[in-house]
């Protein structure tokens, strides 16, 4: 009983620690493929993949699924297309189902902003807008960032942590680690902790702590 208690919990406050539609922000790059195993402790709970096309066009996919006692005790399943340009995010469509919660977010370029509803409320943003697109290093250079699934426009704070050894698909890789904190109107909202390797910054790592004690952290795959 005590374990379901924590999910519903969990399920409350998680996906706005971390499940965000990740995107991809780079000016002119080749297609691309990245797969991560999702955990929520020590269990693996679903996966996450993106996918990279020529023309800067991503597609990201999220499947969750936590059981207790062989009981579907939470489901999410997720998908944006997002169209990039020059680092600035041009169109936006994703879709969330989080148990029987739906929500839809769409965005796009229009008359000098970044136009984004989420079927309640429509909000203008800065034309070069981003959103967490942890691949992209620019983003840690950014104070503000969007947040896809539910089109929070959040304040962020970005802070070097140094240089760790960490296991990348297997292998001990060199790699900087770097904590976000993103709040709204002064309210915590999230924090994440990222790592990229030292010599390329390449993401290759994610781990948030949720409010009620869990570890939600991505392995590629």
């Amino acid at each position: 009983m005590k374990s379901i208690l924590k999910i519903k919990t969990f399920q409350k406050t998680c996906l706005a620690c971390i499940f965000i539609a990740l995107n991809l922000s780079v000016e002119a790059v080749a297609a691309k493929d990245w797969a991560f195993d999702v955990y929520l402790d020590k269990s693996k709970m679903g996966q996450h993949t993106f996918t990279l096309n020529d023309a800067n066009e991503l597609t990201s996919i999220a499947k969750f699924n936590v059981k207790v006692l062989f009981i579907e005790a939470y489901k999410y399943d997720h998908k944006a297309v997002e169209k990039w340009q020059n680092n600035c995010l041009n169109t936006l469509t994703a879709h969330s189902v989080e148990n029987k919660t739906i929500t839809d977010v769409s965005g796009k370029l229009m008359d000098g902003n970044f136009v984004v509803e989420n079927g309640k409320t429509t909000q203008k943003l800065p034309a070069c807008s981003m959103t967490f697109a942890y691949w992209n290093p620019k983003i840690l250079e950014q104070t503000k960032l969007l947040n896809p699934q539910n089109a929070e426009w959040l304040d962020t704070k970005i802070t070097k942590i140094g240089v760790e050894s960490i296991e990348v698909k297997g292998k001990k890789t060199e790699a900087t680690h770097y904590k976000l904190d993103g709040s709204l109107e002064g309210k915590p909202k999230l924090k994440i902790d990222l790592w990229y390797t030292a010599n390329t910054q390449d993401w290759v790592a994610l781990k948030s702590m949720t409010p009620e004690g869990y570890t939600v952290s991505y392995k590629l795959k």
